[in-house]
């Protein structure tokens, strides 16, 4: 099993910043595979970034440039950085485990963190 907790929602004005943190915990080795989703009111859960199973980072096409994950394996975090947010960046954001045993995984998510932006 594997815990999540976010942190760093908040309500902040267009253009300002914020820095989500994503803190696991339980049957974890690594931040790889760890990622955010989020999902904004009567839209569907949507990737925003991830550190792949791999190490490297991946971005959603239309996010790119003013998202960037980053993490701690020490700490076994994982940060989101999002600069020059939108009103359109309102959603609550997720942070996501992947962890695969052989050909399978099981997808971990946390209670998510809502992030609001107003104009």
């Amino acid at each position: 099993q594997v815990q999540l907790v976010e942190s760093g929602g908040g309500l902040v004005q267009a253009g300002g910043s914020l820095k989500l943190s994503c803190t696991a915990s339980g049957n974890i080795f690594s931040i790889n595979g760890m990622g955010w989703y989020r999902q904004a009111p009567g839209k569907q859960r949507e990737l925003v970034a991830a550190i792949t199973s791999g190490g490297t980072t991946n971005y959603a096409d239309s996010l790119k440039g003013r998202f960037t994950i980053s993490g701690d394996n020490a700490k076994n975090t994982v940060y989101l950085q999002i600069n020059g947010l939108k009103p359109e960046d309102t959603a609550v954001y997720y942070c996501n485990k992947r962890s695969w045993y052989g050909s399978r995984f099981n997808d971990y998510w946390g209670q998510g963190t809502q992030v609001t932006v107003s104009s």
